[in-house]
């Protein structure tokens, strides 16, 4: 059986998302009343019924750290979006969830968590079912002490989706995100329809195919943070607990090509790794970042045989994002944008996904409408 949705399913989660789905779309109803009907019934009794007592299971997300609590969000946001927990995997994964259309998941970086999408989910959820999920480790999510190799935190997404019901799906990674993405987009080929990459120079490798050791300064200022996550003890948890402002400031304004974020934003990221959990699991990709280098290796031999859109900052790592094995590469550099594209560019990050996205938005469509027209011609007989 498939991990069951949130515990508390709303009356519009059940309009808007039934439980039958054809294979690269998005579930829908195709006038199958009675059966949709059956299966929402079935849910609500395993949501009620399963295995963990209903007094110990989680509540709706609340607090900051959700999409109802979180501050400064854009007008008519909590409109379209909602936050619901999803266990999956054997993991309690927090996303927020809103939208129309084809699914896509959005896989944030470090140090933030879905809040890092705010200002693009709205514009992308005019075409598209917008998924926005916390890292295993981050914000609302769990936080186990192992798990954060890049292919568990890829299979952590496709039982995400599993349990939401998206047999296919496109995907868009930034930073962490970007070596998250890749990895499901390698190791999950027939599920991934395309993925966008953003702001990191390509998946991590072991030398000689990663950085040296000793950069020019301008580069060390950037990447020192690496090594310095890397450290599988927990001096690194005692060196920043109580320093996140410096710590975290100074990663924020170092990688932001000479504008950092609003100091609201910095405050809402500074109290989100405040948290000592938080904190060490952020730290958990990196100290995992040897076996993601072995497992990249291997992916390396395979190019990704789908779309591929790779996005820079001009300010940041520019077309160095490019440099992921794939058949069908495009690359784009945003102007004036430094490595927080989400955040300090959104409006041309959005142009770009548009573009790149449109071909499965399409095709998500014509399915959709050749599903609707053959179900009602089963009715008619």
């Amino acid at each position: 059986m498939r991990a069951t949705l949130s515990s508390h399913p709303t009356s519009d989660d059940r309009q808007t998302r039934p439980a039958h789905h054809a294979r690269g779309s998005r579930r829908t109803f195709v006038g199958a009343t009675a059966i949709g009907a059956l299966l929402i019934g079935t849910i609500g009794f395993l949501s009620a019924y399963a295995s963990t007592p209903t007094s110990a299971r989680p509540p709706t997300p609340h607090g900051p750290l959700s999409a109802s609590g979180a501050p400064n969000l854009p007008p008519g946001f909590t409109d379209t979006f909602t936050s619901r927990y999803i266990e999956a995997g054997g993991l309690r994964q927090h996303v927020v969830i809103g939208g129309d259309g084809p699914p896509l998941l959005l896989v944030h970086g470090w140090p933030e968590n879905w809040y890092a999408w705010r200002l693009v989910m709205p514009a992308l959820a005019r075409d598209f079912e917008v998924i926005a999920v916390d890292q295993r480790g981050i914000g609302l999510t769990d936080k186990p002490r192992d798990g954060y190799d890049a292919g568990t935190l890829a299979n952590d997404l496709v039982a995400l989706m599993d349990a939401l019901g998206h047999e296919r799906f496109a995907v868009v990674g930034h930073d962490t995100g970007y070596i998250i993405s890749y990895a499901l987009a390698a190791d999950h080929p027939d599920r991934v329809d395309r993925v966008a990459l953003a702001e990191i120079p390509g998946p991590p490798l072991p030398p000689p195919h990663s950085p040296p050791m000793f950069v020019p300064a301008a580069d060390n200022n950037r990447l020192w943070h690496i090594p310095f996550n890397r450290v599988d003890d927990e001096l690194t948890e005692q060196l920043v607990r109580g320093r996140e402002e410096a710590f975290f400031g100074y990663e924020f304004a170092i990688q932001g090509g000479g504008e950092t974020l609003p100091k609201d934003v910095l405050k809402y990221y500074v109290r989100l790794f405040s948290d000592p959990d938080v904190l060490r699991g952020g730290f958990g990709l990196y100290r995992a970042w040897d076996a993601t280098m072995d497992q990249n290796m291997m992916r390396a031999a395979q190019p990704l045989p789908m779309p591929v859109l790779t996005l820079g900052g001009a300010n940041s790592w520019g077309d160095l994002v490019g440099n992921v094995p794939a058949g069908d590469l495009q690359t784009v550099v945003i102007p004036d944008a430094g490595h927080w594209l989400a955040e300090q560019a959104p409006d041309e990050m959005v142009a770009a996904l548009t573009s790149f996205l449109a071909p499965y938005r399409d095709g998500w469509l014509a399915s959709r409408e050749t599903t609707q027209l053959t179900a009602m011609g089963l009715m008619r007989r």
